[in-house]
């Protein structure tokens, strides 16, 4: 166990086993760079897991502990519901009221938009955080509430109030307003008052670059060459009430009792609060279900930080993981944590390799263009190399199947005719491309390749053409599937009616600009249709067949 390690006596998950196979996954995100920070599992409120994990301050070389105070991202957002049924429980407001009630500059557009859809992110007002240059520009320089506010205060709604969910960090804002204009205290004073200072909460608040902060750690991001750099400075003021506060393991789940103890809010205010409105999404909660149980949780993520909050009531299970870097590993881990506690089955189970059978499995595979990833005997198993990228750690299954702990990646190697593993099977978020085998000489000229690609910085010849076909296509809903490589028309395949519903809703397309090469070797393009944009990322393979796509709200 840890030094940091600090179990309550009598505290016990349903799988006695918990703590060793707890200490096992944490160290295969720990080994992979993966995680730092700070994990906490708890049953019927008592800590059965308390831990630091890694490096707190990579420059002083600082270990984490469980104490420490990280920016938790848009678990805030939990805080900001709490005040707003406060507020209402004290016949201050309701919550279905319409923002221009409060806000006095609301446009007309607005007058449908109450506080119950800001709550349920259901308004149709855009979120501030996709503006262009957004975390380039306005992201480091401070703001007041109103100045956030304006930001799309005059950008057309994205639907009908009511109509549909789309996240919004901006409604958020708004709340946060409302907070202060209803209570006539700043957001962070109301906080440490009616919520902070009643539940003894002694290490939560709300974060202030220019305010030294005991026990406050520094965030860090990848860096292009795989490893860890310090995060892009953010000027806290502008997540406001949608991602402002910082907070330690412990303080959440003393947050988590709160909750069950209907401390800092009335048993129907936390019924609203918990209620699924539709899209699995409560007042500052999504509303799912985990390991066969009901789940109520959050995760944030705020430059150099990630953050996951988890409640299984059924089971009175908590899990939490705050990481002090930008990691998609946060809520995985606290996910696998709980399941761990359950006894549920979350990790295939490893049937040993030998390592004459482990050597077949060694060598190049090629994942597209531009990407080869090294695969390399670590026993047990094996591990993944790919450029720019954390090592990916496998372990095996039997049968040439191998399994990581750190992602939701099953690996099937293939062997051909002659016996010979001839490429593998990757499954990844419903995605099973095949990589084929190459040879050392072949995985060099890639990288050759790659490395020129990204030095020349334009578009590879057709990508352009590839992408407007492709969006014509998914527009008309008869996308050509037998431009695309086979994974990627059978994941196309799935998705295409939700794909076309989205695009339908942006309008005819306007242009498509290139903007820059992938750090993966994708060409990046801006796709502007009448009513929003896009990036979308492109690759290319033999044939001018497309091997990778994906589009995401444009970041600028």
């Amino acid at each position: 166990m840890s030094a940091h390690d600090a179990l309550a006596a009598g505290a016990a998950c349903p799988n006695p086993a918990f703590v060793r196979e707890a200490q096992s996954a944490i160290a295969a995100y720990d080994q992979a760079g993966m995680f730092s920070g700070a994990v906490l599992v708890a049953a019927n409120g008592r800590p059965v897991l308390r831990r630091g994990v890694g490096l707190a301050d990579r420059e002083l070389g600082v270990a984490a502990a469980p104490e420490m105070k990280f920016r938790i991202g848009s678990i805030t957002k939990q805080f900001t519901a709490t005040a707003i049924l406060q507020l209402q429980e004290a016949g201050k407001l309701s919550i279905d009221d319409p923002i221009s009630k409060y806000y006095a500059d609301a446009p007309a557009a607005w007058s449908k938009v109450t506080l119950r859809h800001l709550l349920t992110h259901s308004s149709g007002i855009p979120t501030y955080t996709a503006l262009p240059g957004f975390f380039d520009r306005t992201a480091r320089l401070p703001h007041t509430p109103e100045e956030l506010i304006k930001l799309t205060r005059d950008k057309p709604l994205e639907f009908e109030p009511g109509s549909k969910f789309a996240y919004d960090n901006s409604g958020y804002i708004l709340l946060g307003y409302v907070v202060e204009k209803v209570s006539g205290q700043p957001y962070a004073d109301y906080l440490k008052q009616h919520i902070f200072g009643p539940l003894h909460m002694t290490g939560s608040g709300y974060d202030r670059e220019d305010t030294i902060i005991l026990g406050r750690v520094p965030g860090y991001q990848r860096a292009p060459d795989g490893g860890l750099g310090n995060a892009p400075f953010l000027d806290m003021s502008v997540p406001f009430a949608a991602g402002s506060l910082y907070s330690t393991v412990d303080d959440l789940l003393a947050w988590d009792q709160a909750l069950y103890a209907a401390s800092p809010l009335k048993p129907n205010s936390l019924k609203a609060m918990f209620t699924d409105y539709g899209h699995h999404y409560g007042f500052g909660f999504v509303i799912d279900q985990q390991w066969g149980q009901d789940r109520i949780w959050h995760n944030g993520g705020v430059n150099g930080f990630t953050a996951s909050f988890q409640r299984y009531p059924k089971s009175r299970i908590t899990a939490v993981a705050l990481a002090n870097q930008t990691t998609p590993a946060t809520d995985k881990l606290a996910t696998d944590l709980a399941g761990l506690c359950l006894g549920a089955k979350v990790y295939p189970r490893q049937a040993p390799e030998t390592a004459t059978a482990l050597a077949r499995y060694a060598g190049f595979y090629e994942l597209s263009p531009f990407i080869v990833t090294k695969v390399d005997i670590r026993a047990p198993g094996l591990i993944s190399h790919i450029a720019g990228q954390p090592d990916l750690r496998l372990y095996p299954a039997g049968g040439g199947k191998f399994f990581a702990k750190t992602a939701d990646v099953e690996l099937t190697f293939q062997t051909g005719a002659d016996g010979q593993v001839s490429g593998v099977v990757i499954q990844q978020g419903g995605q099973q491309p095949l990589a084929k085998r190459i040879d050392a000489a072949e995985a060099e000229r890639l990288a050759k390749a790659k490395a020129a690609h990204l030095a020349a910085g334009v578009a590879s010849p057709g990508t352009e053409e590839a992408l407007r076909r492709v969006i014509g296509g998914l527009q008309s809903g008869a996308p050509d599937y037998s431009r695309m490589a086979p994974s990627l028309a059978e994941a196309t395949r799935r998705q295409a009616d939700g794909i076309r519903t989205a695009l339908a809703q942006l309008g005819p397309l306007k242009s498509v600009t290139f903007q820059s090469v992938g750090p993966g070797g994708a060409d990046i393009y801006i796709v502007a249709f009448e009513k929003g944009s896009l990036e979308w990322r492109i690759v290319l393979g033999d044939g001018g067949q497309i091997v990778g796509l994906v589009f995401r709200q444009s970041p600028g």
